[in-house]
């Protein structure tokens, strides 16, 4: 998301997340403010290899419920970034002890961490297990010229070989031409936790088309009623 008018358009639709990326080589790159969500909408802040300290305050300054690493983050990246999420929040406490007006930072315990890995025409699915214990969620996108938002989906039959019980969110090039192919996949028994769409619903980078998300949204939903 990028503009505020059409976050609150497409909040209005009740999705799990909306992201945000934040990545200066991005054409979708967001500086600005964030305007009040509905409860229940979580905060995704999209990152690629950045310094840790920096993805930290940004996460502090939007309040961001959960973080999509696109990048080359190792596990030991990861763990530092908790680490420095709570070491922030314990040292603002202690340097603020008795001054009552003062309201105590979020804490980021629960902060989800999504890993983004691409895919093309195969993968080895042995690179996920150091991850296994330090990330909620995996993202399956396709390979790439940009990190991510390509607008081209990867072989799909590729995640059947997928060997772990973590969910992942599945990406790449998804639009409304695809809803017959997620049905199919979503049928077979893999952990599919969520559907991330993005440039297939744009009219420009970060402005999103709300009608054709409307309309995906409830073909999706109908579907898994039937």
């Amino acid at each position: 998301m990028k503009y505020i008018e059409n976050m609150q358009q497409v909040a209005a639709l009740e999705p799990d997340y909306l992201g945000f990326i934040f990545y200066e080589k991005s054409k979708r790159n967001f500086e600005g403010i964030i305007p009040d969500l509905p409860e229940g909408i979580k905060k995704v802040g999209v990152f690629v290899n950045e310094i840790p300290e920096i993805l930290v305050s940004i996460v502090e300054e939007y309040q961001l419920d959960a973080i999509q690493l696109h990048g080359d983050e190792s596990v030991e990246y990861i763990n530092s970034i908790r680490a420095k999420l709570e070491f922030s929040r314990t040292s603002f406490i202690e340097q603020n002890k008795g001054r009552k007006k003062v309201k105590k930072p979020k804490s980021y315990q629960n902060l989800e961490i999504i890993k983004v890995f691409g895919i093309k025409d195969e993968f080895n699915f042995e690179i996920l297990k150091p991850y296994v214990n330090v990330v909620d969620y995996f993202l399956f996108d396709t390979k790439g010229k940009e990190r991510g938002g390509n607008g081209v989906k990867f072989d799909w039959s590729v995640l059947e070989k997928y060997p772990l019980d973590i969910p992942f969110f599945l990406s790449g090039g998804i639009g409304l031409d695809d809803v017959e192919q997620i049905q199919i996949v979503t049928k077979a028994n893999l952990p599919i936790y969520a559907l991330d769409v993005n440039s297939k619903f744009e009219t420009e980078p970060g402005k999103k088309k709300i009608q054709e998300l409307k309309q995906f949204k409830e073909v999706i939903i109908s579907s898994e009623k039937k």
